[in-house]
């Protein structure tokens, strides 16, 4: 089902006009904001560390991809989508508007 998605590599999207970034590591399937809070840099041009975080291209900042925290000191934080992986495909869930219900 994922062969298409290898770990640590990132994959950016937009869904529902929310860009995201789709990764694979060891510890699973995560989908977070593509856009760095810090200053804007595109996530999905950064690069997964062995300790389960997104490090963002332009200042290195970190971010652990399951709750979205900052795990490099600052006060930033990413929003995190949930995952579920069925055998139909992998499926991200997204807050949707009311009036797109």
């Amino acid at each position: 089902m994922l062969e298409y998605l290898k770990p640590g590599i990132l994959l950016p999207m937009t869904v529902r006009n929310e860009r995201m970034c789709l990764t694979r590591t060891e510890k699973g399937v995560f989908a977070v904001q593509d856009k760095c809070p810090h200053n804007g840099a595109a996530l999905s041009k950064g690069h997964c560390t062995p300790a389960n975080e997104i490090v963002c291209p332009l200042h290195r900042y970190s971010f652990a991809l399951d709750s979205g925290k900052s795990t490099s000191g600052g006060a930033y934080a990413l929003t995190t989508y949930p995952i579920e992986i069925r055998r139909d495909g992998v499926f991200v869930g997204i807050k949707a508007k009311w009036w797109e219900s």
